[in-house]
This record gives C-alpha cells, sequence and structure tokens, in this order.
C-alpha cells in the first residue's frame, strides 16, 4: 500500500507552528514524495481550507497530521511561578504573557474533518488513537500512521491496527513526539529503529537527523520504508519559516532539548531565552505553550531570533535554500547512488 502513497521514499515531515504551508505538501509530494499538511494549533475551518489548498496544487496523494490529545498531570504551581518569571519578557516585547490553558486542539472536530476529506494518509503525534478510532479511518480508505520514540509505543500502536509508524530519533527537531513527556533519554534514530523492528513487523518511516540521500539511503538500510524530512525543508521558498527562524540556520549554533517555549520536550538552536528560562521550565504542555505563544509572536515581529523558538533538528546545519522539488529530487538520486555503491 505505501508504494501507492510514493514514488520517492521521502516524507515531508508535517512541521506545525509555521513552516508547513499547502505549498510545501504540495511540492513534495509532487516531486514523488508525500507531503503533510499540519493540522496543530490551527482551527479545523483553516485546515479545511489547507486541504483544499494542496489539492488545488496538484493531485499527488498527501497526509494530514494531528495532534492526539493526551492531558497529562501537570503542577499548577509550577506554572504559576513560571508565568511570574517571564515578567521581565513582557516588559522585553511589551505584550503580557498568555493565559495558560489545556486545550484538546479541536480533537473531535479534525477527525471528523478527516474522515469526511479523506487525505491518503493520517497520521498522530503524541499518542495513538484507540482501535475503533483507526478502524473507523481505515474504513475510509485513509491508511493511519503514528509517531513513535519507543519500542513500547510501537506495541501500543501496532495494537491499535495502525498501517506505518513513523520513527523518530533523539536527533529531530521540535517535539518529542512520545506518548509521555518523559525525562527519560531519547533514543537515537539508527538504535530506535531496529528496536522497533524487533517489536513490530508495520512499514517503517525514519525521522531525524535526516538531511541528504545518504542519509536516506541510510534508514532505508536501517529497516525504514522511507524518510521522514523536516528541517531540512524549513529553508525552502514553500515553507512558512519565518525570517529570523530562517537567519538562526546559517550560524553554527548547537542544538538542545528543552521545555522553556512550550512545556513538552522539544529540539531547538540554542538561543537567550532558551538559556534564560529552560532550567526553571516546568512540564505542562500545551499550557506553557500557551502562555509564552503571545511572546513569541511579537518577538517574530520584531525580528528578534532570541526570543522564539528555532526547533531544528541536529542536522540542520545541511539544509539548502531550494526549491523543494529540487531538493527531494536530488536526495533521491543520491540515495538511489549511495544504496548502488
Amino acid at each position: 500500500m505505501l508504494q501507492s502513497l510514493m514514488e520517492i521514499p521521502v516524507v515531508g515531515a508535517p512541521l506545525a507552528g509555521g513552516p508547513s504551508t499547502p505549498a510545501l505538501a504540495a511540492a513534495v509530494s509532487e516531486a514523488g514524495g508525500l507531503g503533510f499538511v499540519a493540522a496543530g494549533y490551527k482551527a479545523t475551518v483553516d485546515v479545511a481550507k489547507e486541504i483544499g489548498e494542496v489539492r488545488l496544487a496538484s493531485r499527488r496523494p498527501f497526509g494530514v497530521n494531528l495532534f492526539f490529545p493526551t492531558r497529562l498531570e501537570v503542577d499548577e504551581d509550577s506554572i504559576n511561578a513560571y508565568a511570574q518569571r517571564l515578567a521581565s519578557e513582557s516588559d522585553r516585547y511589551g505584550v503580557a504573557f498568555g493565559a495558560p490553558r489545556w486545550s484538546d486542539d479541536e480533537w473531535e472536530a479534525k477527525l471528523e474533518l478527516i474522515a469526511r476529506e479523506r487525505p491518503a494518509v493520517v497520521s498522530f503525534t503524541f499518542g495513538c488513537p484507540e482501535a475503533a478510532v483507526v478502524r473507523e479511518l481505515r474504513g475510509c480508505g485513509i491508511a493511519v500512521w503514528c509517531t513513535v520514540t519507543t519500542p513500547a509505543e510501537a506495541r501500543a500502536a501496532t495494537t491499535a491496527g495502525v498501517d506505518a509508524l513513523v520513527v523518530q530519533g533523539a536527533e529531530a527537531g521540535g517535539h518529542q513526539s512520545s506518548f509521555d513527556d518523559t525525562d527519560a533519554a531519547p533514543i537515537g534514530l539508527l538504535s530506535l529503529l531496529q528496536l522497533v523492528r524487533r517489536a513490530t513487523d508495520l512499514p517503517l518511516i525514519g525521522a531525524g537527523g535526516v538531511a541528504t540521500g545518504g542519509g536516506i539511503a541510510a534508514v532505508l538500510a536501517a529497516g525504514a520504508f522511507a524518510a521522514q524530512i523536516g528541517s531540512a525543508l524549513m529553508l525552502t521558498p514553500e515553507a512558512g519559516t519565518s525570517e529570523p527562524h530562517r537567519a538562526a540556520f546559517a550560524a553554527d549554533t548547537p542544538t538542545a532539548l528543552t521545555r522553556a517555549f512550550t512545556g513538552r520536550r522539544a529540539r531547538g538552536i540554542v538561543n537567550r531565552f532558551l538559556r534564560d528560562h529552560d532550567a526553571a521550565a516546568p512540564k505542562g504542555y500545551p499550557q506553557i505553550h500557551y502562555l509564552t505563544a503571545p511572546l513569541r509572536a511579537a518577538a517574530r515581529t520584531a525580528g528578534d531570533a532570541d526570543g522564539i523558538n528555532l526547533w531544528a533538528g541536529q542536522a540542520y546545519a545541511l539544509a539548502q535554500a531550494a526549491p523543494a522539488s529540487e531538493l527531494v529530487e536530488r536526495w533521491a538520486a543520491e540515495a538511489r547512488n549511495a544504496i548502488a555503491h
């Protein structure tokens, strides 16, 4: 079934929070890969609009990614203390921080939209729906993928009846897609692919630190069917990556995992905000996300890369400012050459 979705073993990662655009999803699919619409943080009506825009631009298959609404226990006192700590950021940017709150990201409405619109694939981040939901979506002719970060998560998703697993290694940019916001050290992609392969026979898509054709060849050799690529697409003209975020990709700055921006571990380029607040940031997603969102928006408008979440994987320095279709086609040729030799 996966062979019918893509001619090239490249999946465009669903880059929620700005970089994901219908143009990027369409460009990846048009090049023979599988593009994705990121539904996270968006109103359902806006996701529907983006699905329509992708279909206007391409007749090829594409996917939509949803955030699974896991509600984890949080320490309200710690979140309130963190909010007070951010008063200096409010003064810096001249805006009030937001109200910390939990949200299911319009889960039911988005599920209904997916069932109605029937994209080729729906993938899930932060958890896996119960088997009944998976069966319903598959009954609509939609392939169901789940993002996993451990063999235990892979087994749970397999039991739920999904069609494929996106295996996210420690190298990946943005949020760690774990079912729980754990403090355990994340597993690197090469090791994780081998461990997950022992746990399940489902097709695997490797994600994390893949930015070249050689990287694609490596995950294919490790047992994956395809590679999911995110950071290496963020400098394309089709991506919605902000200007300060793009500029940060030119610096030789390390990445780190942090809860400072959203209350959930995510990998980004180290900047002032991360250095100043990482040690004090509590667990609390999406509460901390909503708390810091106005501050980050103001910093982004001001062009201040030191005040925004600079999500990026460990191989972000390999990203190139070229059209997405050109990159996907180049990576495919490089991967074929690497495999042949």
